[in-house]
């Protein structure tokens, strides 16, 4: 019988538990406060940054005082997949903070949520890893949950306005998909990254790299980032310090006692408490197809995750 690894050979402690509630919140809290930025008329450039400048400034301190010798000897390659993460993170919340002006937040957090689908397409094609059946199998059964959320209406009274509505799901579910595989790649760097280098100068050092990239584009695009009102940028310190620190911190601290394919199910209950959430403060009741589409897209996601764990756990995961 093969073991385990040894780090999750222990029971998790209670607080483990705690924690993934914590997680759940703070990262479902996300499109929520990002719908509220956009209530106040925020560019999504300027949420995208805020919620990256936040997070960089406040771990700033941090990792200063304890992780600046190991960030003085990266190497150049290390500085390059660190610059390449950070672009992709940039573009990820550029892309999907866009979403959620077009499209329900259920369908936004879904499809931005496939990330672990497209972490194994991509190591299908730059490391050559063979897929397990059921990995293969959530990625059908979320091809299908896209489909059913790409169909147009059946039975609208307004042909024009049904156009209308499909074009703006389309668009939003494109742009989420935008998000979902640019931050695929930005865990795949991290996951081959973190093996050498801790994950809080990691992220701060992507953040970092992230913020300044959009705050370039901010400044050639002449976006406007004064003016607005104070409970605006209420929201973008929120944001920065809700789902990016906590949420991200939370869901790292749980690497420390379940698989990482495990954390990556228990991420999965994100667009469902989005969902919840949206329902409640902003009386958004998506179409049944998209709740439809939504649950299957996550039933895909699940199934694919387990794939993985099942795949780590037989030493199956390899290449070929």
């Amino acid at each position: 019988m093969k073991q385990e690894p040894s780090s999750y050979v222990k029971t998790p402690p209670l607080r483990a538990y705690v924690v993934i509630l914590i997680a759940i919140v703070a990262t479902s809290s996300a499109a929520i406060l990002i719908r509220l930025a956009l209530d106040e008329d925020m560019p999504p450039l300027l949420i995208a940054c805020a919620r990256l400048l936040i997070a960089t400034v406040a771990l700033t301190p941090l990792v200063l005082r304890t992780y600046r010798e190991r960030i003085a000897v990266l190497s150049s390659d290390e500085l390059k997949l660190i610059a390449l993460s950070g672009i992709c993170l940039a573009v990820h919340f550029t892309a999907w903070v866009t979403s959620l002006q077009y499209t329900t937040v259920l369908v936004s957090v879904v499809i931005v949520s496939t990330g672990p689908i497209w972490v194994a397409i991509l190591e299908v094609i730059f490391l050559h890893i063979r897929l397990s059946r059921l990995v293969i199998l959530g990625l059908v059964v979320a091809l299908l949950g896209g489909l059913m959320i790409g169909l147009p209406l059946n039975g609208a009274l307004d042909p024009a306005q049904a156009a209308g509505d499909l074009d703006g799901t389309v668009t939003g579910a494109l742009l989420s998909l935008v998000g979902a595989l640019t931050v695929s790649v930005y865990m795949l760097i991290g996951r081959k990254l973190r093996t050498n280098l801790p994950v809080i100068p990691y992220v701060w050092l992507v953040y970092g790299v992230a913020s300044i990239g959009t705050l370039i584009v901010i400044g050639l695009t002449s976006t406007p980032v004064t003016g607005f009102r104070a409970q605006g940028y209420f929201v973008l310190l929120a944001m920065g310090l809700v789902p990016q620190l906590l949420g991200h911190s939370s869901l790292n601290y749980l690497l420390e006692h379940f698989p990482a394919a495990m954390v990556s199910m228990f991420s999965q209950l994100e667009p469902i408490g989005s969902a919840i959430l949206a329902v409640i403060l902003f009386r958004e009741l998506p179409p049944g197809k998209q709740v439809v589409g939504s649950v299957i897209i996550i039933i895909g996601v699940v199934l694919a995750s387990r794939g993985e764990i099942r795949a780590s756990e037989s030493g199956d995961h390899h290449a070929d």
